[in-house]
């Protein structure tokens, strides 16, 4: 017998429950491989594949920027959604690549979809921002305020890349993500969220250069100080630790337990973190839903990739538990639990 959900303040009677309605994803068509890696820095196919499960990822093209890719996989979803753009009542873009500083991002994706109706803001919480997102629009949508949420995740990670690192260039890519997000009768939809952040390592993940703290210059330019710095164990371990607390807390908020999920969808940012989650919840493999194989880590774009990869292919199913949880730079980390 399937286990039914906590009741919450959000089931409340002046409260609305809230469902993805459409998802959408778009990658780039070029391919660079882990061979093709290997021919700019010193690493080989096997180095790379062991150590993070990557086996190639997804490059924009020069003129292709964070708010093209996210147009892209904003109109996939609102064709799912069955949804006119004017219906669109805010637009949250999730983003630690964009376009420029300001305007928002959002605001580029609301002139090419033609969302007139919508409000635009930006996210920056690094790779834990689609599931910022999706708590924010809830919010939005509970409270009446706004009716018809879109959330995008989108980057343009290898514009930040420094390709001399061989420690970080061969775990970016590109790509965007987007949902749709409405009040649909009595559906569960969301049913917890658990979202945090801990500002004491913001210095294991981060990009120094390009706030009014390190602007750009030539110098800064020649330091690489415009492209993403990792201190990869202490990330490793962190993100574990976060990952499976977010995991945990989600359940508990639900009143689930981990038997009850059909799928989980984790950041993919790197096998061995997904295997160290899932050997710590005590499932199978094969009930984590993983494509960083073929795109490897989009930060905010990942999971957002993912649910609509899972959706599409049938991978869940109306009534399914999926739990997505992530992990990102600031620190910051969060969970979500849907009924699909």
């Amino acid at each position: 017998m399937k286990r039914q959900p906590h009741s919450s303040p959000r089931s409340a009677e002046l409260r609305r429950t809230v469902s993805i309605i459409g998802t959408g994803s778009y990658v780039p068509k070029k391919v660079l491989t882990n061979e093709d890696l290997s021919r700019i820095v010193d690493t080989s196919d096997e180095w790379i594949t062991t150590r993070t499960g990557i086996k190639e990822r997804r490059i924009a093209a020069k003129d292709e920027q964070t708010s093209d890719m996210a147009t892209k996989a904003a109109l996939k979803a609102i064709e799912q959604a069955e949804i006119s753009p004017t219906e669109i009542d805010l637009i949250l873009v999730a983003t630690a690549t964009p376009d420029m500083l300001f305007p928002a991002t959002a605001c580029f994706v609301q002139k090419k979809i033609g969302a007139t109706k919508a409000a635009c803001l930006d996210i920056s919480a690094a790779c834990a921002g689609f599931l910022f997102g999706l708590e924010i629009a809830q919010q939005f949508i509970t409270s009446h305020t706004h009716d018809t949420v879109l959330v995008i995740g989108a980057e343009k990670l290898t514009s930040i890349t420094n390709w001399t690192d061989r420690n970080t260039c061969v775990l970016f890519g590109d790509g965007a993500g987007a949902a749709v997000l409405r009040h649909r009768g009595s559906a569960h939809g969301v049913i917890s969220t658990h979202i945090g952040s801990d500002g004491k390592y913001s210095d294991i993940l981060f990009m120094p250069g390009g706030g009014s703290r390190c602007p750009i210059t030539r110098e800064n330019v020649d330091l690489n100080l415009q492209t993403i710095h990792m201190t990869g164990k202490e990330v490793y371990k962190q993100a574990v630790t976060a990952m499976l607390r977010a995991a945990k807390k989600a359940l508990d908020q639900a009143g689930l337990a981990i038997e009850d999920i059909a799928c989980i969808i984790p950041h993919q940012a790197n096998v061995r973190i997904i295997e160290a989650i899932a050997d710590r919840l005590g499932i199978s493999r094969e009930k984590m839903f993983v494509n960083l194989d073929r795109y490897g880590n989009t930060s905010a774009a990942a999971v957002a990739i993912a649910l609509d990869e899972a959706n599409r292919s049938g991978r869940i199913k109306p009534g399914d538990y999926i739990l997505m949880v992530v992990f990102g730079g600031g620190l910051t980390w969060a969970s979500t639990i849907i009924e699909w």
